[in-house]
């Protein structure tokens, strides 16, 4: 007995559509292993109909009011919280993480998020008109950019999905969004929701692989093209963009540090960091991954997270013990099993190192100590459930050690000491520093970072902006 695929459709114009040439892509569980699902594999037909659907649409979005535009968005969070229980089905069968973590870790935030925007709609203003001439008024316009070309990556489908479209539909832009080939199902369940709420054309979904968004991003008719993703990914994604002028908004990868001094309650930041560095599977650009411990606590640090390390359970999405899921893909288990198999003889395995099961791409919680600043697995980006943990002497050689990576999303600092916390903060050369604890997020706060990390903001007014443009407009008074 067979079991009939599920079929997956883009969201193009109002309506669900195959790919034009019919072409498809499996889908699996990564928690099993199987395909699961069919999704269009789309082609420049599918891009251009789905642009072309975008342009059409945006004048009479665009011109909409604030207050029209809060309204849709409120609709959609209200429908996002009917429909959890479907959202998060999609969610897990597309990534395999544990139910009740999706249901209390992502549904809320996302819902958060989009109402937040929802109310930064209504404050789309420029600055208060002035006369700086003699005889001239200068007024100060902040409208949308138009079509946005938006690449969401695997590691939170729904969330990221959330990150882009919702900014950029409180602006007055439209949007075609292209989830990753690997997690395409709560994408296109989102389309099915929204698209009984927004306009037709206003939200497309486009399915597909590398060159589809290659062709997203190429494509003369977005304004702005926005990727999260690897830096690979974000490096084309630039150049490309850059043949035509395109804005580029790049939320990409990170190595974030996580230093701990000789004052800090070391039962307390390991709890919390092994927590930073283990949820969905270390699959998170500010994972709490790369440790920095003061020499004198550095093995009574070590032992403790290698303790925490051997508690944590990875398992099936419904069993509520687990902290954590498989890794999404089988390219990405071989990745993360390669930077261990690899390590040089001088690092250490505290804990795990090594596949779980033969079913599913799941991977052992995994602590590596003895490890150099030069060591691969210390300069890129592993995003597994890896914590590597290295010792320093002092603030001056910690620093070195956190800003020597070409990362630069997401730091945290952990001492009692509150002017050395200011100093660390001050010299962290990241974009988000947190004191005391790792990885919480806000919806008014904005999350993005330096150097190869990319640039660009998400959330808060911040990443609100960053989806509009500015316009001068002077009149005379004679």
């Amino acid at each position: 007995m067979t079991t009939e695929l599920r079929r997956l459709r883009n969201y193009i114009n109002g309506e669900f559509r195959d790919a034009a040439d019919g072409r498809t892509i499996d889908v699996i569980n990564p928690a099993t292993g199987e395909v699961y699902a069919t999704s269009p594999l789309s082609g420049q037909a599918d891009v251009d109909a789905a642009m072309e659907a975008a342009a059409a649409a945006f004048p009479a979005w665009r011109d909409s009011t604030p207050a029209e535009r809060q309204r849709v968005l409120l609709k959609i969070a209200d429908a996002f919280e009917e429909r959890a229980e479907d959202l998060i089905a999609a969610e897990v069968e597309n990534t395999g993480k544990p139910v009740a973590l999706t249901a209390s870790e992502e549904i809320p935030p996302m819902v958060d998020q989009i109402r937040f925007f929802a109310g930064a709609a209504r404050l789309l203003e420029g600055r208060s008109a002035g006369e700086y001439m003699e005889g001239l008024t200068s007024i100060v316009r902040r409208e949308p950019v138009g079509v946005c070309a938006q690449v969401a990556p695997w590691n939170y489908p729904m969330m990221m999905a959330v990150w882009k479209f919702a900014p950029a539909l409180a602006a007055g832009n439209t949007v075609v969004l292209k989830p990753s080939d690997t997690t395409p199902a709560s994408t296109v369940l989102m389309a099915e929701i929204i698209g009984r709420i927004v306009p037709k054309g206003v939200f497309n979904v486009v399915c597909g692989d590398r060159d589809t968004g290659r062709a997203m991003v190429e494509h003369p008719t977005p304004a702005m093209a926005s990727i999260t993703g690897s830096v690979r990914a974000g490096m084309q994604v630039a150049e490309s963009a850059a043949k035509d002028v395109k804005r580029v908004h790049l939320e990409l990868g990170g190595k974030a540090p996580v230093v701990v001094f000789e004052d800090t309650d070391i039962e307390k930041a390991v709890e919390d960091i092994s927590m930073a560095g283990f949820f969905n599977a270390g699959q998170d650009c500010t994972a709490a991954t790369r440790v920095l411990v003061h020499e004198s606590i550095h093995d009574e640090f070590v032992a403790a997270l290698a303790k925490a390390a051997s508690e944590t359970k990875t398992g099936q999405p419904d069993d509520e013990d687990v902290l954590y899921g498989p890794l999404n893909n089988a390219n990405q288990l071989q990745q993360v099993s390669g930077f261990v198999d690899r390590l040089p003889a001088h690092a250490k395995v505290e804990a795990g190192g090594h596949r779980v099961g033969d079913k599913g791409y799941f991977y052992a919680p995994t602590v590596v100590s003895g490890l150099k600043q030069d060591d691969e697995i210390i300069q890129n980006e592993v995003f597994g459930p890896v914590i590597t943990v290295q010792p320093f002497t002092d603030e001056a050689q910690a620093l070195e050690y956190a800003n020597g990576v070409e990362y630069a999303l997401a730091s945290s600092v952990w001492t009692k000491d509150h002017a050395r916390a200011m100093r660390m903060s001050k010299a962290l050369d990241f974009g988000c520093v947190w004191i005391n604890t790792h990885i919480p997020l806000v919806a008014e706060m904005p999350h993005g970072g330096f150097k190869k990390s990319g640039y660009g903001k998400d959330l808060s007014a911040y990443g609100f902006e960053d989806y509009t443009r500015v316009k001068h407009v002077m009149t005379s008074l004679g």
